[in-house]
């Protein structure tokens, strides 16, 4: 895990690191009679405030939530919708992301996705990869007690193999075989529509994140709420425990 302090924009606090939980979307659609699939689509919109978000304050690390692993429980016809919003976003969006800089990673079960969509996403890891300016982590058909439980087998594994014994284990081991071990830990992690959980996004990596829940739907998420988000950050102390 790569250990990045928090930036200063002037006298304001800048997190290093930003995850979103993206929600709000079928309410969104909800609210103007429309189909729930339209609501992914406006939420695409809000990804690309987002992105000019962090260009404007020098955030160097974006994580979203995109589809978790129980969202292959919702119908399929919803599913097979967000699947071709992928499709869309991918293909439309992998030169400006190029363009500006953006390296693009992927967590999650990924084997569990259509083959032209993890296609699609191995074309994008391949062209961005030589990029700096921003770390964009996509959490695609992710659920993180699958992702500790699959670093526990491993470490499990090698202490079988002799590799390892149980003293070794610490939290900075079990930390390096996470799906994130080349990022740092999130500061701040953002969640739209109100609501005020974490999902299964990130239950390891948010030990000591700095939670802000905001009540703006994601489809009308702008660059401004992700500030107002930031100011509130730069706003608190953070003591990981101590006085």
């Amino acid at each position: 895990m790569e250990v990045v302090p928090s930036l200063n924009s002037g006298e304001q606090a800048v997190p290093a690191h930003v995850a979103i939980i993206m929600d709000g979307n079928g309410r969104w659609a909800a609210k103007r009679s429309l189909q729930r699939l339209r609501g992914h689509e406006q939420g695409a919109e809000a990804v690309r405030e987002a992105l000019k978000g962090c260009d404007e304050l020098g955030i160097r690390y974006l994580t979203l939530f995109a589809f978790s692993s129980e969202n292959w429980s919702r119908p399929v016809e919803e599913v097979n919708h967000l699947m071709g919003l992928f499709r869309f976003f991918f293909r439309k969006e992998i030169k400006a992301l190029c363009d500006a800089g953006i390296k693009v990673k992927f967590i999650g079960n990924i084997s569990k996705l259509p083959e032209d969509v993890q296609g699609l996403i191995e074309e994008i890891k391949d062209l961005t990869k030589d990029n700096s300016k921003l770390i964009l982590t996509i959490a695609l058909s992710y659920g993180s007690q699958s992702e500790i439980a699959g670093a526990m087998r491993v470490l499990g594994a090698k202490i079988k193999s002799g590799e390892l014994s149980p003293e070794d284990i610490d939290e900075t081991l079990i930390s390096r075989h996470l799906e994130t071990a080349d990022l740092p830990d999130p500061d701040l992690l953002i969640r739209t529509s109100g609501e005020k959980r974490l999902s299964n996004f990130l239950l390891w990596q948010c030990a000591y994140t700095e939670f802000v829940f905001l009540d703006v739907l994601w489809p009308d998420f702008r660059k401004e709420d992700l500030q107002a988000a930031v100011r509130e950050f730069g706003s608190r102390q953070r003591r990981y425990g101590a006085l």
